[in-house]
């Protein structure tokens, strides 16, 4: 069966996030106030497995290996 997954990747609380501090000050000067921004990499792919659980186990094991750095980022996994 084929399912849709996406990745959604965030830096861990305590990190620097240079682009959601810069979103945050480019909102401010427009007038919007704005606080504890963060932003999101999202990663939407397709892969062919026998059930969601067999995909979701597959998906982690990528997100620990390559999609992400365990160390500083928080992820969450969707499939549909």
């Amino acid at each position: 069966m084929k399912y849709n997954v996406e990745v959604k990747i965030e830096l861990k609380k305590g990190m620097l996030n240079p682009e959601a501090s810069t979103i945050e000050r480019a909102l401010d000067l427009l007038g919007y106030k704005v606080e504890n921004t963060s932003s999101y990499n999202t990663i939407t792919f397709q892969m062919e497995e026998e059930n969601e659980s067999k995909l979701t186990k597959k998906v982690d094991d990528m997100c620990q290996r390559l999609l992400t750095n365990p160390v500083i980022h928080n992820y969450e996994i969707s499939i549909s």
